[in-house]
């Protein structure tokens, strides 16, 4: 059970992985005009009245936060990548786990920006790779964070006699 569930978040890997590079071959235009539709919505949910605004007024407002989301929407994309790379490893690697996850996240958004130089419009940068990295860093972390806490929770349940909560432990 736990092989077969470490290949479907392999799979899950590699799909996220041609998600984010389809996202990396849209030409500049078609890029922007996105996270621009995105910044209306941003708009829409903390603006007051933001639908009421003119047409112009909704755009400049999604430009002037078109760099925040944009740099947002690079970090989670790479969360989640380091996040499904922990899942993909499993226990192999477990000292080792969160240092391979984060490496291979960060060695994706490194060629991930290197394609981007093939795309027009647009360009490669080392400052993506370094938002994408610490992207990845935040989804690793995150990731140890709660098993951590889950194996403290669990452990503390042991050592309390909670029989209920042993058996859920027994069972995985």
């Amino acid at each position: 059970m736990k092989n077969r569930r470490r290949q479907i978040f392999r799979i899950l890997v590699i799909l996220w992985m041609v998600l984010i590079f389809a996202f990396s071959a849209q030409p500049a235009d078609q890029s922007t005009e996105i996270s621009l539709g995105v910044g209306k919505a941003v708009g829409k949910v903390l603006i007051r009245d933001f639908e009421q605004l003119s047409a112009a007024r909704q755009t400049a407002y999604a430009e002037d936060i078109d760099f925040v989301v944009r740099k947002t929407a690079h970090a989670a994309e790479y969360a989640v990548l380091g996040i499904l790379f922990m899942f993909a490893l499993g226990n192999s690697w477990v000292r080792w786990r969160p240092l391979v996850s984060f490496l291979c996240t960060v060695l994706y958004a490194a060629s991930d920006e290197f394609h981007q130089r093939f795309v027009p419009g647009r360009s490669g940068q080392i400052r993506d790779v370094l938002i994408d990295s610490a992207g990845a860093a935040a989804g690793v972390l995150l990731f140890v964070g709660i098993s951590v806490w889950r194996k403290r929770r669990e452990k503390n349940a042991v050592n309390s006699g909670d029989k209920s909560c042993f058996r859920k432990i027994i069972r995985r």
